[in-house]
């Protein structure tokens, strides 16, 4: 059988890697190539150079998306994963009804994004119109705070799945010999719990930030950019530029932001892999 498998494994590879080649490698080989052209359809591309990508790196807007969704990136990533830790902490000693806490915690994650932000920008809408102060006349202030309410609602039971995994797979002679040692439940999680869920924290790590990075739908649903797109994020900053403007040019500049877009996206998640897996311990 073995000899079977290594004589025809071309057969069993071949159907995944057309699929990947024909479905990602293409299409991001011309992508990057129409990055550098102005073009309305992809059989009708002029190249002009560097221009697309000059104007992605000095337009106000994209440069503004980009801090913003830096911050927002940072502070949803480290509100979700130590919300979740704590929750998994919780879940994972002898209480009642830990189960039923664990599915409730989990569903939000089940909920497409576009529909939850609508619901909560239906949601806010009703409180802020009890108060007195519409949610149109609030985007600029309180969009971060509302994107970062319904990301961390929706994110922080899926990673906390991943954290209880990790807190279950720590062998209990670890836990028991350090509670003989006389350690106290805080030294036991910093020295002990902490350093064995560095692989759970880099899988959560990676996640949060690239969900965070690629981030659209429910920036659309919840405040769409508004006002004057100071909420808005990378990827719908992108999808504006390359469907929201009518002209050649529109697409170039779009196509060149989506490659950086996608740099940047793989240059921060390779350092945030190295960074945790080096802090990874072998049981």
């Amino acid at each position: 059988m073995e000899k079977a498998i290594r004589k025809y494994w071309p057969v069993f590879v071949l159907p995944t890697l057309a699929a990947f080649l024909i479905g990602f490698v293409w299409p991001f080989l011309q992508g990057l190539y129409l990055s550098f052209c102005k073009f309305v359809t992809i059989n009708n591309a002029t190249f002009n150079g560097l221009k697309n990508y000059i104007f992605a790196l000095t337009e106000a807007d994209f440069l503004h998306s980009f801090g913003f969704t830096v911050l927002f990136t940072v502070v949803s990533s480290a509100c979700i994963n130590v919300a979740a830790l704590a929750i998994a902490l919780a879940l994972t000693r002898e209480i009642k009804g830990t189960n039923l806490f664990r599915s409730v915690f989990f569903m939000p994650n089940l909920i497409g994004g576009i529909v939850l932000g609508y619901i909560w920008n239906i949601l806010l809408n009703c409180v802020l119109t009890l108060l007195g102060k519409p949610l149109m006349n609030l985007y600029a202030p309180y969009g971060f705070i509302g994107l970062l309410i319904l990301m961390c609602w929706q994110q922080i039971g899926y990673m906390m799945i991943i954290y209880i995994a990790g807190l279950q797979s720590i062998p209990g002679d670890y836990l028991e010999a350090a509670r003989i040692d006389g350690a106290t439940e805080r030294q036991i999680f910093w020295k002990v719990k902490l350093p064995n869920l560095m692989p759970s924290i880099t899988i959560c790590a990676f996640l949060t930030l690239t969900n965070g990075f690629k981030l659209f739908d429910q920036n659309l649903a919840l405040t769409g950019g508004e006002p004057a797109h100071q909420t808005e994020m990378l990827a719908l900053n992108i999808y504006q530029t390359f469907y929201g403007r009518s002209g050649p040019q529109w697409k170039g500049y779009g196509q060149a932001k989506a490659v950086l877009f996608c740099i940047l996206v793989i240059a921060i998640s390779m350092i945030q892999l190295r960074a945790t897996r080096s802090k990874e311990v072998q049981q």
